[in-house]
């Protein structure tokens, strides 16, 4: 099992910006991080769960369309955190924020079915 953390949700207004953070820890050490690969995704009131960027053990990201320029995904200099800055948020950005990951080895996807671990979530709220 791999259980994830999200922190940092938080109401800001529009043009604002906000960084996400998610700790992941593994409870035995089969899970190698080397092929695992981590996920931010998101869901607003009555929408489904869409995926907002993906990042696979090299460091390799991946960006839904909608907040290419304005997102950015990384990970920390341990190798179990992982990041979303947001910049020029928008009210539609509204949603709670779910890190996710999977081990994929270097399969880098957007699918919410392909993740099987998944943190609470964390609320981001955007006012215009």
């Amino acid at each position: 099992q791999v259980q994830l953390v999200e922190s940092g949700g938080d109401s800001v207004q529009a043009g604002g910006s906000l960084r996400l953070s998610c700790a992941a820890s593994r409870s035995s050490p089969r899970y190698t991080y080397s092929t695992i690969v981590m996920a931010w995704f998101r869901q607003a009131p009555g929408k489904e769960r869409e995926g907002v960027a993906a990042i696979d053990s090299d460091g390799r990201p991946s960006y839904a369309e909608s907040v290419k320029g304005r997102f950015t995904i990384y990970k920390g200099n341990a190798p179990n955190t992982l990041y979303l800055q947001m910049r020029d948020l928008k009210p539609e950005d509204t949603a709670v924020y779910y890190c996710a990951a999977a081990f994929l080895n270097g399969f880098l996807t957007l699918n919410a079915n392909s993740y099987n671990f998944w943190g609470q979530g964390t609320q981001v709220t955007v006012s215009s």
